[in-house]
């Protein structure tokens, strides 16, 4: 790109993946190296600085400081959408694709969290030489994963051919951005929804590359290793193979994946995806899971978007949050399993669940449902 970022056209259409046609490779755009030296108000270029890592010495998360992300985009209008395609003839544009079509695209964040800045060591100091206060370069990436060139389309309407493209896009991305110096944990995610916060509406998702070990996963690993030691087992198998005993909770079985309303969910809906076969993350999925996937995931995701309905029977579109909890990338892996977690923040019509005093302030959750009452109605949606 013009800035010296990457990135990557994901093609499924004939004309393209045979090579009769190619996508637009060069950015027109008038836009600086990212990494130039800034020069300030009072004349002077000082070199560029990333975002930064503070470690909380009360819970030992490590939080990135992004200031620079206050002025992102924010819903532009449709003339102004950065992840449209180039428009035919324009001899100029501010958007981040080139060409005036395409199937899937990946691409470097404009406004990243995690960003590793050349000549930069990856190393702890303390602030103002304070043990207490830790910091070190945010030095992780962070790309957006375009699933389609129609702004008004999303990722339950695309084809099964295009997700499956879409699902090679997560899973090349993974393996490759693992192999970057110092990333501990790659995730790959979609927000939907002005309910979540989504400040584009395009249909796209984001794919993290962390710097260290989040803490979700941190807690995952925990648990996984504290069962581990004292059965022998592996924690993700032995809660599927439950599930599956259980059925009650099993919204949807495939001849490679399996989809259940977790035992202690905490969303009003939430969802979790798992491979019958103990895989560590996407790169390892053979051709046949990953072509069930793209099957699979969609009619997952058809079924959410009739879970809630108007009072005249018009299906609400779910808002929500997806995630694929892969193996980090060195740390643990022989203790994790591949699934997905799809949540929303919707209890009912018109009604969101606010993260309000116990949960927003002590991370103690209290559900509003119970995971048997969203399964149920994630099954009476079966086709």
């Amino acid at each position: 790109m013009a800035d010296g970022r990457d990135l990557f056209y994901f093609d499924d259409s004939a004309e393209y993946v045979s090579g009769e046609r190619v996508r637009r490779l060069d950015d027109p755009r008038p836009l600086p190296d990212r990494f130039a030296p800034v020069v300030g108000e009072d004349g002077v270029a000082r070199p560029v600085t990333g975002p930064e890592l503070r470690r909380d010495p009360l819970t030992g998360d490590w939080i990135p400081m992004a200031a620079h992300r206050m002025n992102r985009t924010f819903l532009p209008p449709a003339d102004a959408n950065p992840l449209a395609p180039a428009r035919p003839g324009a001899a100029y544009q501010d958007g981040e694709i080139p060409d005036t079509d395409y199937d899937v695209v990946v691409f470097e964040n404009r406004f990243p969290s995690l960003m590793a800045v050349p000549g930069v060591p990856d190393q702890v100091t303390l602030r103002d030489g304070e043990e207490l206060w830790p910091t070190r370069p945010a030095a992780g990436r962070c790309e957006v994963i375009c699933f389609s060139s129609d702004p008004t389309a999303s990722l339950r309407t695309v084809s099964p051919t295009r997700m499956r493209t879409i699902i090679e896009a997560w899973a090349d991305r993974t393996a490759h951005l693992g192999e970057l110096p110092g990333i501990e944990q790659v995730f790959a995610f979609e927000n939907r929804g002005k309910e979540i916060g989504v400040t584009l509406h395009h249909p796209h998702g984001q794919i993290y590359a962390f710097p260290y070990l989040t803490p979700r996963t941190q807690a995952m690993l925990t648990q996984a290793r504290e069962y581990a030691d004292r059965t022998g087992r592996l924690l993700g198998r032995d809660v599927l193979d439950a599930e599956l005993r259980a059925g009650e909770r099993v919204v949807l079985a495939s001849e490679h994946w399996v989809a259940y309303v977790p035992f202690a969910a905490r969303w009003p809906v939430e969802v979790h995806l798992a491979p019958r076969r103990d895989v560590p993350d996407l790169p390892a999925l053979t051709d046949a899971e990953r072509a069930d996937l793209a099957v699979t995931y969609l009619e997952l995701l058809r079924r959410l978007d009739l879970f809630f309905e108007e009072p005249d029977g018009t299906p609400i579109p779910l808002p929500y949050i997806s995630g694929w909890h892969q193996a980090p990338v060195r740390t643990g892996r022989e203790l994790s399993r591949l699934h997905l977690q799809l949540f929303s923040v919707l209890r009912a019509p018109g009604k969101l669940k606010y993260l309000a005093g116990v949960e927003s302030g002590m991370a103690a959750w209290i559900s509003d449902t119970t995971p048997e009452r969203i399964a149920t109605r994630l099954k009476e949606l079966a086709r």
